[in-house]
């Protein structure tokens, strides 16, 4: 994981070389131009597997970018993209010049198509649709071609939104079969004219957001496009895109504790976070409408009605201890200055949290543990971490004396290196977790230096096909050393890569350009201690469960571009502290087996995979309204078989743990989040089969 000299060397010196030929004043094509270079720089430098920049690379970009601008061909005909193809072989030549022709064509291309597009929906919601006619719509665009020409757009916009007015007709008859008979029922003309008013103003918000796209964000759109070519977890990262990253990670920010939302041109408060200063100030409340901001006793107003999202975020987080002032109108429609001093927020549901629940056995008390990500603050070395939180969870759970823990790792997509590795010798006394190789470089083994085993008793972790990275590292160790029973769908996601940020505006000496922002790439692989990656195949667990998702193909190797399934020598390992020996195992199986088999709940979940899997195939539907009411509903009755999977009744007895007493029932908020947590614990199939490998484990250790 550590950047060696001589290849930060090389980066720098190539980028100083470009910051030598630049004047004091830098205009935003010479800043574009910096960006573009200096991320090739470091991918030619520091990406696992470079790819030559040559008219290959031209036309997969070309191809792919292409796609990814106009993914749902609403925008781009297919005689507009041949005006670009002059360009196939020269995206290379123009990026190693920085310079951004075919870009810019692009981007005057989809303008014009934009252009037209928000001519069409008004000229074609103007007047009603005619739902007897024998038509069809194609929902995948991956099945659809680019329209021919402007005349073929046209009718993919009327189908469109025809098919978009139509489902919400079928709703609204439905609504009205259900009304007594004391009420006269609508006509469908009238449904029919409530519901494209309803599609037009949706289409006009949509419409005024992209207008609100700055030319940098469609930038980034091509440049992420750039580098993932080289692999699919690679990218190009604005500011306030890094910023948002860090947050995500970290479940910590500085600013006023409440999340946002864009209204139209309004920004809208979503959620007041408890414990935050919008919370504690009571000045603040949900749907409130936020017209000006100032930072500061005495800064200037902004006014920012009409400004996106992420730039009105930018203006309202800050450093801890600084203040901002805040004009907002709020729900009844008053208006009224309120000043905030910033504080560090914490995103309390991002973090681990367990409970006790009941095994199947009276008495028998197991501990469950929720890890939603691998968080770490990699600014705050004191801050909080994934690791931290979960040490203290085993204790809390020791001195409840559960029988076994359940360590959830469903849809965890990862997270900290450091941080998965010092949890992972939670459960053994010392030994490699994982070997860690660069492209250039031997592969290195990361270890568990520490003796001490915190946990020494029945353990399992529960995977699925969202769960990745860490995830993946964390749950191979613990197959590998037979030190964990696995339980998940088929396979985990497969993501067998390692990622490190780097801040392109270290390396340019040219303060005029800057921020250039941040460019994610993927640096190593990381390899089981015993030789084989996860990348691409993932962690296959000991015992597999249904799963709604498994008649689809999901994960890496699904993405486009994923890095290849490669092996290498194992390393030695072992531990003592609690083994599960094949034979432990195959028994398990059985016992599971036999129990999935007579559960009705996933006798449904094998059936729903396989209507998941028919329906993502049949994506063609007609356009007429008994046609279409009976797909819907023959859909609706299909789907309503399953409605049981969600069971309104618990199986499973859960609890807080006593430690957790005081913090749950501080406030209306921490109560309504733990009751929802509580409840979906106690009525999860998965958790109650698991419960039942955990209490056969016991069983099969001790006889």
């Amino acid at each position: 994981m550590k950047l060696r000299g001589p290849v930060l060397f090389s980066v720098v010196a190539l980028t100083f070389l470009f910051a030598a030929f630049y004047p004091k004043a830098v205009n935003p094509e010479q800043k574009e131009s910096m960006i573009v270079r200096t991320l090739l720089t470091f991918v030619k430098q520091l990406h696992y597997n470079p790819k030559d920049v040559n008219d290959e690379f031209s036309t997969t970009l070309y191809d792919y970018y292409l796609d990814r601008v106009d993914g749902a061909r609403r925008f781009l005909t297919q005689e507009q993209i041949d005006q670009l193809i002059s360009y196939r072989t020269q995206l290379d030549d123009e990026a190693k010049q920085g310079t951004f022709a075919f870009f810019n064509e692009s981007l005057s291309l989809l303008d014009a198509g934009i252009d037209k597009a928000e001519i069409y929906y008004q000229e074609i919601l103007a007047e009603p649709f005619d739902f007897t006619t024998e038509e069809y719509f194609e929902l995948d665009s991956e099945k659809r071609p680019y329209a021919k020409n402007d005349a073929e757009l046209k009718d993919y916009w009327r189908k469109s939104l025809k098919y978009d007015v139509l489902t919400r007709v079928t709703r609204r008859l439905e609504d009205e079969k259900s009304k007594g008979e004391e009420e006269e029922p609508k006509p469908v003309e009238l449904l029919e004219e409530e519901a494209r008013a309803e599609v037009k103003e949706n289409y006009d918000k949509y419409f005024k957001r992209l207008e609100k796209l700055k030319r940098s964000d469609r930038l980034s759109g091509y440049l992420n496009a750039m580098t993932q070519i080289f692999d699919p977890h690679s990218g190009y990262y604005e500011p306030i895109d890094k910023e948002n990253f860090d947050i995500r990670m970290s479940g910590e920010y500085e600013g006023i504790g409440a999340r946002l939302m864009l209204d139209g041109d309004y920004t809208k408060v979503s959620e007041v976070m408890a414990g935050g200063p919008a919370w504690r100030s009571k000045e603040i409340q949900n749907n409130d409408v936020f017209l000006k901001i100032a930072q500061g006793d005495d800064g200037e107003w902004q006014d920012i009605v009409g400004w996106v999202l992420d730039d009105v975020v930018q203006l309202i987080r800050g450093e801890k201890g600084t203040k901002v002032r805040l004009m907002i109108r709020t729900s009844e429609g008053s208006t009224k200055e309120v000043i905030l001093e910033r504080d560090k927020i914490k995103t309390e549901e991002t973090f681990a949290k367990s409970l006790i629940l009941d095994g199947p056995e009276e008495g028998e008390r197991m501990g469950y543990i929720y890890l939603p990500s691998f968080y770490a603050n990699f600014q705050d070395r004191n801050g909080r971490s994934c690791a931290k939180d979960v040490a203290k969870e085993i204790e809390k759970l020791k001195a409840e004396k559960v029988d076994g823990i359940v360590l959830d790792l469903r849809n965890n997509g990862g997270g900290s290196l450091s941080d998965v590795i010092r949890m992972t010798g939670f459960f053994i006394e010392k030994g490699p977790i994982v070997q860690i190789k660069s492209r250039t470089r031997a592969a290195e083994v990361y270890r568990d230096v520490d003796s001490s085993v915190q946990y020494d008793g029945p353990l399992a972790v529960m995977t699925n096909g969202f769960s990745a990275s860490a995830s993946e590292i964390l749950a191979a160790a613990l197959q590998d050393y037979d030190r964990a029973i696995v339980v998940g769908s088929k396979s985990t996601f497969g993501k067998g890569t390692v990622q490190r940020f780097y801040d392109m505006d270290q390396v340019v000496r040219d303060d005029n350009v800057k921020p250039l922002g941040n460019i994610k790439l993927t640096t190593q692989k990381f390899y089981r201690v015993n030789g084989g990656t996860t990348q691409l195949r993932g962690v296959v667990p000991d015992i597999i469960l249904p799963d709604s998702y498994q008649g689809i193909e999901t994960g890496e190797a699904e993405e486009d571009f994923p890095l290849s399934w490669t092996e290498i020598d194992s390393v030695d390992y072992s531990q003592s502290t609690y083994v599960i020996e094949d034979q432990h195992i195959s028994k398990l199986q059985k016992a599971s087996a036999k129990r999935v088999k007579e559960n009705k709940a996933f006798e449904l979940i094998n059936e729903n995979a396989a209507r998941i899997a028919n329906n993502r195939e049949e994506t063609r539907f007609p356009l007429q309204l008994e046609a279409f009411q009976a797909l819907t509903a023959k859909r609706e009755a299909e789907a309503k078989k399953f409605e049981d999977l969600n069971a309104d009744e618990a199986m499973i007895a859960a609890s807080n743990l006593k430690a957790d007493y005081a913090y749950v029932n501080q406030n209306e908020k921490t109560k309504a989040l733990n009751e929802d947590f509580v409840k979906n614990v106690s009525r999860d199939h998965y958790i109650e089969e698991t419960l039942h490998i955990l209490h056969d484990l016991i069983g099969v250790k001790q006889n």
